[in-house]
């Protein structure tokens, strides 16, 4: 049997985490309590998180010619992903994200993303065949719009399934939506694509049916919500179904969302259905969750399997 092959276009950015024992306020300097350096970005999250669960990944994003760059190329190469249409911008500089964690884990994000916005439908082009060759393209929203549009197009004309993770939250064409198979938002980003603020499940319903009707009619037409300590909903044209979080002892929550969304498009890419699918993602993004940085904490298998036996 052949491994699931999973297409990502994104980000690759490195994460300078410090660790706190709160955010500062304004005009305020704190001592911190540590600081790390990690790779980070949606896509390149995204496609570790993939990988490490045995999809064949192929990376589509653009870094600079830069220090943070070498640290992004040793990291890729170790993690057994296509790295042929990761292209190198001498012109710009590698996306760089700057992240203040918490005790409780919770943390705050300033993203410049610095090459990943020199992602262009020309870069896509050239990497058409692994779009239409995969089960499934990912998608997050930390490059241009028009590069995603025209990645879509392909994986649309191939049968490929095609999810979108809609962060950092900002509104989206309706045409794009319209192509999407299955958009992945949290509460904020479902709250500002669909207007309706999302606070607790029933919030989530609500949020959902108005975004689901935006998507794709055909094939998987889902829309699965991540509500962070609430679970996860997943509503469709046919059922509505909430699954609880999982406990876990929470380290770091910075890249569940992306274990999340590279679990969810492994399983699909493995055709398991799709409450299976969310059920397994669920999972992963509970194990990421007790791992501190990025890349770091996107789980394997074995790991996965331990949380759901366990839960």
């Amino acid at each position: 049997m052949r491994n699931p092959k999973v297409a990502v276009v994104g980000s690759a950015n490195v994460d300078l985490v410090l660790r706190t024992e709160r955010m500062p306020i304004k005009g305020e300097t704190l001592i911190g309590d540590a600081f790390d350096i990690f790779t980070g970005g949606k896509g390149f999250n995204q496609a570790a998180a993939a990988a490490r669960l045995g999809a064949d990944v192929t990376l589509i994003a653009k870094i600079g010619d830069d220090p943070f760059a070498d640290i992004l190329r040793s990291v890729i190469d170790s993690e057994n992903i296509n790295t042929e249409f990761v292209k190198t911008d001498a012109d710009a500089g590698t996306g760089v994200a700057a992240i203040v964690v918490e005790p409780d884990g919770e943390n705050s994000i300033i993203v410049v993303p610095g090459a990943n916005m020199r992602l262009t439908p020309a870069d896509i082009d050239v990497a058409q065949n692994s779009i239409a060759e995969a089960d499934v393209l990912l998608l997050q929203l930390e490059t241009p719009i028009n590069t995603s549009e025209h990645a879509i197009e392909i994986a649309k004309a191939n049968e490929t399934i095609v999810i979108l993770d809609p962060a950092p939250a900002r509104s989206l064409p309706a045409n794009l939506l319209s192509q999407v198979d299955i958009l992945k938002p949290n509460e904020v980003e479902a709250g500002v694509l669909s207007g309706r603020a999302v606070s607790t499940p029933e919030d989530g319903v609500a949020a959902a049916k108005a975004l689901q009707s935006q998507i794709a009619s055909d094939g998987l037409s889902a829309v699965v919500l991540t509500l962070g300590q609430q679970g996860v909903l997943t509503y469709t044209q046919t059922q509505n179904t909430h699954l609880p979080a999982i406990a876990v002892d929470v380290v770091d929550t910075t890249g569940a969302g992306d274990a999340f969304s590279g679990a969810l498009a492994t399983a699909l890419a493995e055709d398991k259905p799709l409450i299976e699918a969310v059920i397994f993602a669920n999972a992963a993004g509970a194990a990421a969750v007790t791992t501190l940085g990025a890349t770091p904490s996107m789980p394997k298998r074995e790991k996965i399997e331990e949380i759901l036996t366990h839960k």
